[in-house]
């Protein structure tokens, strides 16, 4: 059997799947969307979560927006991401509300420098983001490796976002990637096998 051109397979997985999102029903994707913010809130690692690290999405993302206001509204701490300039790694910074944020790296949503980083992983769930997950946790990403450079050092609870047609029985991935403990779809939470 010949090697599979993992680069290659990821570029067209995540080619198909911007694509598709982009073209996705607005009312569709919202209900979706809500769906998806719904079961983060039933998952039994949210409720004893002291702190919630979460992206900030763009318009091809789940929605993450209500789940920072809910996380607030429970009484959670929240801290979002910033990428560290003419590096590949990213800290989260703790916030108290959106509008410590301003537009940063790949015209993403980013907390000021200045605010506090997450140094202390207990009572973290950390939501990831990613174009498809497989059953065991492995996801296919946006290509620049922050997240698996990340997940590398934390030792929370890491849950993985994607819509129900983008959960894989199985995706190739590479010696670096990172897998994430739960998988939350619009119809399903999945815990992953190790």
């Amino acid at each position: 059997m010949r090697p599979i051109d993992i680069r290659g397979y990821k570029q067209d997985l995540r080619a198909r799947s911007k694509e598709r999102r982009r073209n996705m029903d607005k009312a569709d994707k919202a209900l979706l969307d809500k769906q998806i913010a719904n079961n983060v809130r039933r998952l039994k690692e949210y409720r004893p979560s002291k702190t919630l690290l979460i992206y900030m999405s763009t318009p091809i993302e789940i929605d993450t927006v209500e789940i920072i206001k809910t996380a607030w509204a429970d009484g959670k701490r929240v801290a979002v991401p910033r990428c560290i300039p003419g590096t590949r790694d990213m800290e989260f910074h703790y916030i108290e509300s959106l509008e410590e944020l301003s537009v940063g790296s790949f015209s993403v949503l980013e907390p000021d420098p200045s605010l506090p980083i997450v140094t202390d992983f207990s009572g973290c769930l950390m939501i990831v983001p990613g174009m498809h997950f497989d059953m065991k946790g492995y996801r296919i990403g946006y290509g620049k490796g922050y997240y698996d450079r990340y997940m590398v050092r934390f030792t929370g609870i890491s849950a993985g976002l994607c819509y129900s047609g983008e959960l894989k029985p199985f995706l190739y991935h590479g010696k670096y990637d990172r897998h994430v403990d739960i998988v939350v779809t619009d119809k399903r939470i999945k815990t992953c096998s190790k």
